[in-house]
């Protein structure tokens, strides 16, 4: 019996650009398996302590720093997202992976890595994931090189604008599903 294919798109707001600085304040994340989607999730959670945070990072997302501290706390919201992984990913079995997909997916990715390390899980996300990143930035630049197609950035929410794909930008969830749209989309062509 052929394995199904499992997908794991994934999206996160943080306080900067630095996964050993800064923290994730909010994932939105998206399990498929065999191009259904089985299950989402979209945490908003405080940074861990000691995190750097960076009001023009606050200001993307437009989240108030004040409002941080009511949110749950990132191992909370760890323990929380790894649970929603274990109900889809048998973390034992190197044949029960998903492809970790999302836009500009290392990004992401990188800051999920680092969540999982410093919440004492230094198996982290490999676990869950096996590292054959689907990412349509790429694709899109491809087709830039080709001259198939010519904006004037490749922003997700200049992307989504020219594809006429709903986005809440800098929302994770909303990101997310829309990156899920982008990619089949673009892979549909």
């Amino acid at each position: 019996m052929a394995a199904r294919k499992k997908v794991l798109y994934c999206d996160v707001e943080t306080t900067g650009t630095d996964p050993q600085r800064h923290a994730i304040i909010q994932i939105g994340a998206i399990i498929e398996t065999d191009g259904i989607i089985t299950e989402e999730i979209n945490l908003k959670c405080a940074p861990h302590k000691g995190a750097l945070i960076s009001d023009d990072a606050l200001s993307v997302s437009g989240t108030d720093r004040n409002e941080l501290s009511s949110r749950m706390s990132s191992f909370d919201a760890w323990m929380q997202f790894k649970q929603f992984l274990i109900r889809h990913i048998e973390p034992y079995d190197r044949n029960d992976k998903c492809y970790p997909a999302g836009y500009n997916v290392r990004f992401d990715f990188a800051f999920i890595q680092e969540w999982f390390r410093r919440n004492g899980d230094h198996y982290g996300i490999g676990s869950f994931v096996n590292w054959r990143l689907l990412d349509p930035l790429p694709l899109l630049l491809v087709r830039d090189f080709t001259g198939t197609l010519s904006l004037p950035d490749y922003r997700l929410e200049t992307v989504c604008r020219h594809f006429d794909i709903e986005l809440q930008p800098h929302d994770a969830m909303s990101d997310i599903r829309a990156t899920r749209k982008l990619l089949i989309h673009l892979l549909s062509q």
